[in-house]
């Protein structure tokens, strides 16, 4: 499978590490192409890199990796067109950073997700990844078991997909529902992060226990 990523940081990096670690054939999408020359020089023929719209016509998948304030910039210059018909995996949190902790700029009467989906009217856009820590985002192992990842979107069968890798990055997944269900999973990710900054620590993520 050809994975197109949008977002250069530590997130678009660890995914593409991963699924290059899966055997797939992976294009990171970014605003500056050199500093990614390293990446993907370890990865030799499985990975490359090149504009925003480079990755999103080479992605049969495109995961969105960017910091939510350059997140509609880049939906913008990778072109929706490009991206029509394909699964968008969401990966994005609407952060503010104008404080710390960080809080969301946007919350309970709408989502990042929802955002993406309507920038994205043809695309199958799932939320997925976005609650965890992205050292945890590929085969997190921890003493009590697979962590949970809860997805959310309104394709059934893009859901699926989205569900086959994360059962092959090790997590269990759960699907909430459609896109909406980012409204949940956005603070899930602030509760993430709030604990983040009262331990210092990333080692943690969120199982759900049944009886």
């Amino acid at each position: 499978m050809k994975v197109g990523i949008l977002g250069s940081g530590d997130v678009g990096k660890r995914l593409g590490d991963s699924f290059v670690d899966l055997g797939h054939q992976v294009k990171i999408g970014t605003r500056d192409v050199g500093k990614l020359a390293d990446w993907a020089a370890k990865h030799g023929r499985h990975a490359s890199a090149g504009s925003f719209a480079d990755a999103a016509k080479f992605g049969d998948i495109i995961v969105i990796a960017t910091a939510w304030t350059g997140t509609q910039s880049a939906l913008e210059m990778a072109g929706a067109e490009n991206m029509a018909g394909k699964v968008v995996i969401d990966v994005t949190n609407p952060l503010d950073f104008s404080t710390m902790p960080p809080t969301l700029s946007i919350g309970h009467t709408d989502s990042a997700g929802e955002t993406v989906q309507r920038m994205l009217p043809g695309s199958k856009v799932v939320k997925a990844f976005n609650i965890v820590g992205n050292p945890h985002m590929y085969k997190p192992k921890f003493a009590e078991g697979r962590p949970t990842m809860f997805i959310c979107g309104n394709d059934d069968s893009a859901k699926k997909m989205v569900t086959d890798i994360l059962t092959a990055f090790g997590w269990e997944s759960i699907d909430i529902g459609g896109i909406e269900g980012a409204r949940l999973l956005e603070p899930l990710a602030m509760l993430w992060i709030t604990y983040y900054f009262r331990t210092n620590t990333g080692n943690h993520a969120f199982k759900l226990l049944r009886k």
